[in-house]
């Protein structure tokens, strides 16, 4: 049976003029420096550690089919809007904040299990030192600098990862993912998202069917209009790109024209399959093909391949 992605299901988020009564952070990064526990990086052989049991099935987790609010403007060819929104699947996604012997860094990961979260190899192994990080915080749903509860940010206590970089080449990034063990499990509120593997004849294409989500370190600039609100600051909230598309394979990698930077690795290439919110990519960085500048991801077939490997 052939799978197919609608767009138009997303649960698009509202960016309606933004007055959160929680309250913003004094400083999330403060937070994550003073209470995370050393993670334990094992290069753990059994995936039931993880819960992956190979299913790759989200949770449903208060979901709507409300249509999108107040949706405003683009900014230039900037296709990037706030993603302000704290219901499910939006939910499942967080900031990454770690400590590595460089100092501190941030990329984006999604919650698939309970306390599992899926981001990229590079945001646990300096690709150019090959040293892993001393530590590691999950914010889940962080808009302007905010999570829902303070007690809801978790941190890894194990980590597997794709690849070392060993190589040292752009082969190292067809497996560029890493799975976090998280110390508690926070997608039981968030939820979780699943994730396929599917050909490309099916993802390939100008088919705008995917949003890509990621904690950019340039973005929102809260000088713009209509991000007054977000006071928090450059990556503090998500951007979103919506209806964005896979251009084409090459080398096992996946390339794509979400509109992405720095912050953003790890981030989830989404779509609706099916009534259900899976990955089926994971955006990585950029590279030049045939001369043109394009963002890279992994192909979900990766993490499916060790969960079969291993079970």
């Amino acid at each position: 049976m052939k799978t197919v992605l609608k767009s138009k299901q997303f649960i698009f988020p509202c960016i309606a003029t933004i007055g959160l009564a929680m309250g913003i952070w004094a400083s999330v990064s403060a937070q994550t420096q003073s209470q995370p526990a050393p993670p334990s990086f094992t290069r753990v052989k059994n995936p039931a550690e993880f819960k992956l049991q190979g299913k790759g099935e989200p949770s449903v987790l208060n979901q709507s089919e409300e249509p999108p609010g107040n949706r405003r403007a683009i900014i230039g060819s900037d296709d990037r809007i706030p993603m302000t929104s704290r219901k499910y699947p939006w939910s499942a996604v967080g900031k990454i904040e770690g400590v590595g012997d460089d100092g501190n860094y941030s990329c984006t990961g999604t919650l698939i299990a309970e306390d599992v979260v899926l981001t990229n190899a590079h945001c646990v192994v300096n690709p150019d030192t090959r040293k892993v990080s001393k530590a590691i915080a999950f914010l889940p749903n962080l808009i302007n600098g905010v999570v829902r509860d303070q007690d809801d940010v978790a941190y890894a206590t194990s980590v597997y990862y794709g690849t070392d970089f060993k190589q040292g080449t752009l082969e190292d990034y067809v497996d560029d993912w890493a799975v976090l063990k998280l110390d508690k499990p926070i997608g039981k509120k968030y939820g979780y998202l699943g994730w396929k593997s599917l050909p490309s004849s099916t993802l390939v294409g100008d088919t705008q069917r995917f949003a890509l989500v990621g904690y950019s370190g340039d973005f929102p600039n809260p000088k713009k209009k209509g991000y007054e609100g977000l006071t928090a600051g450059e990556s503090m909230t998500a951007g979103v790109h919506l209806e964005c598309s896979i251009l084409r394979q090459k080398d096992s990698l996946f390339y794509h024209n979400c509109d992405t930077t720095g912050g953003a690795s790890g981030g989830a290439i989404i779509t609706y399959i099916e009534g259900k919110y899976y990955i089926v990519a994971l955006h990585s960085g950029w590279n030049k093909v045939n001369g043109l500048v394009l963002n890279r991801a992994v192909e979900m077939s990766r993490l499916d391949e060790w969960v079969r490997q291993n079970q």
